[in-house]
């Protein structure tokens, strides 16, 4: 009897852990590296655990969607990072990084954007080899462009020295301190000097990235982009630096 009840024991046992769902594990069976057009900029963003959403994806909006208009040199955008593993960024999304440029040969950047990052006022100003990329970027790019506190990385990079620039407004004290032979403004949503333009980040991550625009193709191509994200666009109105 004994035998017979601790066989239907194990019989109810095994069935149970057949019905058990299997643990499977997500891969990325093939990576899927951008085509990037020759004929267009090359506009790589720098990435990494802890980014803020909207400095990241308000400029690439802006600077993706001139693939949609004519007859100028639209931008090709992708994203760099320190690893092909997926990024998570400071709100919960994961991104998948187009390029490692600890190992993978980057396409030249002409321009680049450094959104803001949970840590850009501590750990990430101690990671030298992202720092090193950012100073070996800006050395050859056309433009380089920092949103909210991303103007910090460009500053320990050292590449700020010689022109004005800005950061979150709630920031600007803890910039100066850090960064006290650095030229900086404040009460402006961005400053454009020489071939860099840092602006005050979040929601007017869009107005900086719209100037860009508006530099390179001319106000109706700027106006354009702005009306398809509905987006109210006057450069006349928005409080910014760009001295001459």
């Amino acid at each position: 009897m004994k035998k017979q009840i601790l066989l239907l024991l194990l019989v109810l046992l095994t069935a149970c852990q057949e019905k058990q769902p299997k643990e499977t594990t997500v891969k990325i069976s093939e990576r899927k590296i951008p085509k990037l057009d020759p004929t267009r900029y090359n506009v790589g963003f720098l990435i990494m655990d802890g980014v803020y959403n909207t400095e990241f994806t308000a400029p690439y909006d802006i600077f993706q969607h001139t693939q949609y208009r004519k007859g100028i040199k639209a931008m090709n955008t992708f994203t760099v990072a320190n690893t092909l593993e997926p990024i998570t960024s400071f709100e919960g999304v994961r991104i998948l990084p187009d390029f490692d440029y600890t190992h993978d040969s980057i396409p030249k950047i002409d321009i680049l954007v450094v959104p803001s990052a949970e840590h850009h006022l501590d750990t990430d100003l101690k990671d030298t080899i992202m720092i090193n990329f950012v100073k070996k970027v800006s050395k050859d790019a056309l433009f380089v462009t920092s949103h909210c506190d991303g103007a910090f990385v460009l500053a320990k990079a050292g590449v700020l020295d010689d022109v004005v620039s800005t950061t979150f407004p709630s920031d600007i004290g803890k910039y100066r301190e850090m960064f006290p032979h650095l030229k900086v403004k404040d009460s402006v949503l961005f400053v454009h000097d020489g071939k860099f333009i840092t602006s005050a980040g979040g929601a007017k991550s869009f107005e900086a990235s719209l100037y860009l625009c508006e530099h390179l193709y001319g106000k109706e191509i700027a106006e354009s982009l702005a009306g398809g994200l509905v987006i109210d666009w006057n450069l006349d109105e928005v409080p910014k630096l760009i001295p001459h």
